[in-house]
């Protein structure tokens, strides 16, 4: 069944491109003083207490038997994995290198959407994919032939595994059977914090104060682009489809890039402007047709 985006998915849509577009550069600023497991672990940890008490506070129903296994793997693929690899990866690539990749995520989507959902891969789609594939590749460059020779290859592939992730979870969020958004968001959040937390101990200890700038970013990480970023994507996968979700991604890139080349002073090679006009020219060409859709208002 296609569901009729409202004004306020397309608002979510919105403030979730500038907030997210944000996360690489804070990510990144986080990283100055704590490892990678420690930064995905304490954004995920913040952010479950943060959605547990809203679940509390407004009496949120708990999620029942039939939910939970649904609710384990989009935590695992939602938050555990990919927070871990973008915090990994960006140890060794730009921040703009992990919001440009995040740009692929509907090339990832709408395959899976067609085998998983009701959402069909066209042929115009499938060029799309095709073309966007294309862009990817040239973000990576050849740092595919790399692998092995040094840490950026390797920092390259997290990024876009983390999408891969990002793009199972969203087709397994729309799978999942009806429940409370603010519950949803919250029980994620608390798996992924579940694992990511044993993880830390083991490979990087407990955490302490490691300053001003990075422990304001591992508050920011926590609160708005995990706490408040995962109850609005889950209500705009919920209620628009993980299709028209996957729209964000057309900000991401730009935003990353704005605020790494600003504040960070990233300096960025050609290939990834090349790379992202690839990706873009991909979407356009699987998705050009939904946005006016959705304006006019026609299935």
């Amino acid at each position: 069944m296609t569901t009729h985006p409202t004004t306020a998915n397309w608002l979510s849509i919105l403030a979730l491109g500038l907030i997210w577009g944000a996360t690489f550069m804070v990510v990144s600023i986080a990283l100055e003083g704590y490892g990678p497991l420690t930064v995905a672990c304490a954004r995920t940890t913040l952010g479950a207490v943060a959605l547990v008490g809203l679940m509390v506070v407004l009496r949120r129903p708990l999620p029942d038997r039939q939910t939970l296994p649904h609710l384990l793997l989009i935590g695992t693929f939602n938050t555990a994995v990919p927070f871990s690899l973008l915090s990994w990866g960006q140890q060794y690539v730009p921040s703009a290198f992990a919001g440009i990749s995040m740009a692929a995520l509907p090339l990832f989507v709408l395959p899976l959407a067609h085998l998983f959902t009701d959402e069909r891969l066209t042929l115009r789609r499938s060029l799309g994919v095709i073309i966007g594939f294309g862009g990817a590749l040239i973000l990576i460059g050849p740092g595919v032939l790399r692998l092995g020779s040094g840490m950026e290859p390797l920092g390259q592939m997290a990024c876009i595994l983390a999408t891969v992730s990002y793009a199972t979870s969203s087709i397994l969020t729309r799978r999942c059977p009806p429940i409370d958004p603010i519950s949803m968001a919250a029980a994620t959040l608390a798996v992924g914090a579940a694992l990511l937390i044993p993880a830390m101990l083991v490979f990087e200890g407990l955490p302490g104060w490691a300053g001003m700038r990075p422990g304001l970013a591992i508050l920011f990480l926590g609160f708005l682009p995990t706490a408040l970023a995962a109850l609005l994507r889950v209500m705009v996968i919920r209620s628009a489809g993980p299709v028209f979700m996957t729209l964000v991604n057309y900000q991401l890139p730009l935003w990353s890039v704005l605020f790494g080349a600003l504040i960070l002073n990233e300096e960025l090679p050609l290939r990834f402007f090349a790379a992202l006009a690839l990706i873009l020219v991909g979407l356009a060409v699987s998705q050009w047709r939904n946005p006016i859709r959705l304006l006019i208002g026609r299935a």
